[in-house]
């Protein structure tokens, strides 16, 4: 009797189960102080001249400290990217600054089978933990792990995908504009992540404007290409991703809870055809009695709070489930 192979575990799924022996051998107060100093040294404003990672008790908390969040970032701005250009799978993938990986996993969850798949980093203890990682993924074990200088010099191999996940706050003004424009010039499509501050977003704003100046679309958040109505300094565009904790999560971050959320800023274009979304909403929905309440960034380009109520039938059902960083109105209903 041929009995059926088992079908592989999803992405996010191996990932923890990889990440869940990363800390044995290296001492608990050891790790905590690698991620205090991690913490700091990412919330800084000011641009590191050396490889952040250092040596392996770096990586790892860093792996276990971060890996989880950036994944599960970077797979939510894929996922709105590959909402605006259906049947769309990037046949190659290159991932700039990408330490461990947690970008090229997000790109597995998202779109299935296997494909090439560059890491580029200038910690070469990041990408050898990514390295080893990756063997517990069949899509990954074949990945090239790059020690590379980013900056003016980078050459990138021409690609359909660039991931820049986390890296432009690592970078002065003028590496992160050879940056954006080597991706532009090597990828038909470029996915950009920076945190969900008004600094992170500011970055991201002046990539969009790049890669528009390039030729690009923008295929998401922005349901257009034109400025962001957002007037500077008044507010910012961010979303948030549902993070899983698992115990070693929560034991390196020192938190108590299930989960937590990771606050980002992202654009994805790309120089194919996009549908991008009619809205995105913007804020969390405020859902009230017999009625919600959505911020949406539209195409016009402008802001505006749209009231859906039960007298609108399955449209207020539809609102009660959306979620902030949807599209809308969602796709079935447009």
């Amino acid at each position: 009797m041929n009995v059926p192979a088992p079908a592989p575990a999803p992405a996010a799924e191996t990932l923890r189960s990889a990440l869940a022996g990363l800390l044995d051998g290296i001492p608990a107060r050891q790790a905590a102080q690698a991620v205090e100093r991690l913490i700091a040294t990412y919330r800084g404003a000011t641009p590191t001249g050396a490889p952040i990672l250092r040596d392996r008790a770096d990586v790892a908390a860093y792996a276990a400290y971060r890996m989880p969040a950036t994944f599960e970032a970077v797979r939510s701005a894929l996922e709105a990217f590959a909402d605006a250009v259906p049947g769309w799978v990037p046949g190659g993938h290159v991932d700039v600054g990408g330490g461990t990986g947690a970008a090229a996993w997000a790109v597995s969850a998202t779109w299935d089978g296997e494909r090439p798949v560059t890491v580029l980093d200038w910690a070469e203890p990041a990408l050898a933990l990514g390295r080893e990682l990756a063997a517990a993924h069949p899509a990954l074990r074949a990945a090239h792990w790059q020690r590379s200088r980013i900056g003016p010099e980078l050459d990138l191999e021409s690609t359909d995908l660039v991931t820049v996940s986390y890296v432009l706050n690592e970078l002065t003004a003028p590496d992160r504009t050879a940056l954006v424009d080597a991706a532009a010039g090597a990828a038909r499509a470029v996915v950009i992540v920076e945190p969900g501050t008004p600094d992170g977003y500011a970055r991201v704003i002046e990539a969009r404007d790049r890669l528009i100046s390039a030729g690009f679309h923008v295929a998401a958040p922005c349901p257009h290409g034109a400025a962001c109505p957002i007037a500077p300094g008044t507010d910012w565009c961010h979303f948030s991703a549902r993070v899983s904790r698992s115990s070693l999560h929560r034991q390196i971050k020192g938190g108590s809870l299930a989960y937590e959320d990771e606050k980002f800023s992202y654009v994805a274009a790309t120089r194919l055809p996009v549908a991008p979304a009619p809205a995105r909403v913007v804020r969390k929905p405020q859902i009230r009695k017999g009625q919600v309440l959505l911020d949406l960034c539209e195409k016009d380009p402008a802001l505006r709070r749209t009231t859906v109520t039960k007298r609108h039938g399955d449209l207020y059902r539809a609102a009660r489930d959306t979620d902030w960083g949807d599209p809308w109105p969602p796709r079935a209903d447009v």
